[in-house]
Formats: structure tokens, C-alpha cells, sequence
């Protein structure tokens, strides 16, 4: 049987389904959109809308098995970055 799920589009979410979504404010989803250190979203018209495959794969980035996890990437807070941290220094 063909898996019907396949030729639709991907589920779009406004801001605050999102924020609800990923278990944050609706104010720090804005703050990441602002600085840039969100999950990647989209506008259509002059809404803003996040595909939930993005924010999967933007809360993904911060999955560790410890504390010491190396391997580990960083979802960093919502606020301006520095050049450091830009860079991944």
C-alpha cells in the first residue's frame, strides 16, 4: 500500500503552535527569529510559519546522552551572539 502521508506537504505551524510545540514562550521563539539562533521558519505573506520537520531538527541539535557529551551540538539561548560564538569557537 502507497504511504499517502508522502505527497503532502510538510505541516506548517504558526508561531505560537510552534513555540507550544517545542515546550518554549512564544516571546524567546520571537527572540530566536530576531537574532537568528532559532529554528529555520518561513514567511508566506506576512506570516511566519515553522515546518515541524525544522523544529524537530533545531530541538535535535541539543540531544546529549550526558553532560559530558562531546559529540553534542548547541542550541544556544535566545539572545545576541558574539563572534566567538558564531564562528563555533
Amino acid at each position: 500500500m502507497p504511504d499517502l502521508t508522502a505527497e503532502l506537504p510538510p505541516r506548517l505551524l504558526r508561531t505560537p503552535e510552534a513555540a507550544r510545540f517545542l515546550g518554549i514562550s512564544l516571546r524567546t521563539l520571537e527572540k530566536h527569529r530576531t537574532y537568528g539562533t532559532g529554528p529555520v521558519y518561513r514567511k508566506i505573506g506576512g506570516r511566519v510559519v515553522y515546518a515541524v520537520e525544522d523544529l524537530q531538527a533545531w530541538s535535535a541539535l541539543g540531544a546529549r546522552k550526558s553532560p559530558s557529551d562531546k559529540d553534542a551540538g548547541r542550541v544556544f539561548p535566545a539572545r545576541r551572539l558574539t563572534p566567538a560564538e558564531r564562528s563555533g569557537r
